[in-house]
């Protein structure tokens, strides 16, 4: 089976779905019956290959270690789907048996949709999800896992183009997680977390960067957290749908209550520390702050947890070895108050390497441009006292509804990070390294159009046009009030008011 033909059959049983269920709803359903298809077509085939193996000396101790999942009696796909009446309750049970039989590995893994529930899903539309699913095999005969794993990323990406703005909670654009894996530069042997790994997008990323690049990738060690229960399962099928196993997705609030700790309580450390946490988040759990060693730079305002989770994410990092990446909105670079505090804390303490201005309206929940942050806990001895800015705003190609990085684009931004200079020395990607003392002149703001000349003066010519309508403005209204009161005086009425 060809990729396309995968994409195309997989895409039309997410159709199957279409007019009952809302699109946005569609990886609710999709994803499981998708990773329930994958583990029965397996387990037959792996039951070929010890029935080939042991033929009559087979036993069901021998067959169990040619089994990488146990399907209980009644739960195989092919038992469900002669199944004429309340299927809905029938698939339900089976998806439960399954979990509570690899309570290690696959506990909660079918997410919490409510397939009994005819109201959400009728049975007809139950009846041709599983209809679509039918016509496709997905055991290592027909589809290497190579193939499924881009095929899920295709899923991915258009169930995104279907939700649109509610995407930003479970899919980051694939070209902005490439770059920041890319910075990082995941090796084996290390570990890998990210804290609000959503679909699980940039840990799939790190293995597929360290495979491209000839590196042992049963070595790295891969990490996450979810707070939503239905993406934190679909973090988990992906990996294994990649065929990575050595992995831990928990489910929980990062900021609360992180799940990943050492046996004496403290907060795990990781070679590498990535994500795309929600912007702004309101309500993320201030209070809780007061003696947490995370907040070792001050308490974030309690309106506003865009620090709360680079703190964490700080904190995390390996001591010696570690790096972070974390996607943010431009407000963190200038905003004041309690931020501003917890800026200048970072600068001094000489941990933030780079500054990196991306492109606006690349991601599915907001059209501002954003910015990636990166954290080494040891810089190169020529970026030590200084941040290293870099202005890749019109590195972009415009799409239908969104902008996006093709791979020149990527790559120009990459180059920009790695040499410190200009890639294409025609003001593409405006580069410069910044002391620490520029820094602290300007009250230890970040704020790109400070320190890039190309970006300060699109800001200076802002302001100058935006200086030059007020002056207009109001000198028009002057006269209209002016002209108002001479037709006034010479007795003209009815003529309204003028525009202030």
């Amino acid at each position: 089976m060809t990729l396309a033909d995968l994409e195309s059959r997989l895409w039309g049983a997410a159709n199957a779905l279409r007019g009952p269920v809302d699109p946005a709803d569609f990886k609710t359903y999709v994803f499981p019956m998708l990773f329930w298809k994958w583990i029965s077509d397996s387990w037959t085939w792996e039951h070929e290959q010890a029935v080939a193996d042991f033929d009559e000396d087979l036993t069901d101790e021998v067959e169990a270690d040619y089994h990488r999942f146990t399907l209980p009696a009644g739960t195989h796909w092919s038992d469900l789907t002669v199944k004429t009446a309340n299927l809905g309750a029938h698939v339900a049970k089976a998806l439960s048996k399954i979990e509570q039989a690899n309570p290690d590995t696959l506990a909660g893994i079918f997410g919490d949709a409510a397939w009994g529930n005819k109201e959400r899903l009728p049975e007809s539309a139950l009846v041709a999800l599983l209809d679509a699913f039918n016509g496709v095999t997905l055991d290592p005969d027909h589809v290497s896992n190579d193939l499924l794993g881009q095929a899920y990323e295709y899923l991915l990406k258009n169930f995104a183009d279907e939700s649109g703005k509610k995407a930003g909670e479970f899919f980051t654009p694939r070209q902005v997680v490439d770059l920041l894996v890319r910075i990082l530069d995941p090796q084996p042997e290390e570990t890998v977390y990210d804290p609000a790994c959503g679909s699980g997008g940039m840990l799939v990323e790190t293995i597929n960067t360290v495979r491209r690049e000839g590196g042992d990738t049963r070595t790295l060690r891969l990490y996450g957290q979810e707070v939503n229960l239905t993406t934190s399962a679909i973090a988990r099928m992906n990996l294994f749908l990649h065929d990575i196993e050595d992995f831990k997705i928990v489910r929980g609030d990062t900021l609360r209550s992180p799940g990943l700790r050492e046996p004496d309580g403290r907060i795990s450390h990781f070679s590498v520390v990535l994500a795309n946490p929600p912007f702004s988040l309101q309500n993320w759990g201030a209070d809780m702050w007061a003696d947490d060693p995370r907040s070792f730079c001050g308490i974030p305002p309690a309106k506003n947890g865009d620090y709360a989770w680079v703190e964490h994410m700080v904190a995390s990092m390996a001591p010696e070895t570690g790096r972070v990446g974390v996607v943010m909105p431009h407000g963190v670079l200038f905003r004041g108050g309690k931020e501003g505090g917890i800026r200048e804390c970072l600068v001094k303490d000489d941990r933030l390497e780079a500054v990196i201005g991306l492109p606006k309206n690349l991601f599915y929940s907001t059209t501002i441009p954003a910015c990636l942050l990166i954290f080494r806990a040891k810089k190169t001895p020529e970026r030590v006292g200084h941040v290293l800015f870099i202005d890749g705003e019109m590195r972009f190609k415009k799409g239908s509804s969104q902008n996006y990085m093709d791979a020149e684009d990527v790559q120009a931004i990459l180059d920009a990070y790695t040499t410190g200079e200009d890639p294409d020395g025609e003001g593409g990607v405006e580069v410069r390294l910044v002391p620490r003392h520029e820094l602290e002149a300007n009250g230890w703001e970040l704020k790109i159009g400070r320190y890039l000349k190309t970006r300060a003066e699109e800001e200076t010519n802002l302001d100058e046009a935006l200086t030059t309508y007020l002056v207009a403005r109001e000198a028009r209204i002057n006269s209209e009030k002016a002209l108002f009161e001479r037709l006034t005086a010479a007795g003209i009425a009815n003529l309204g008011t003028p525009d202030v």
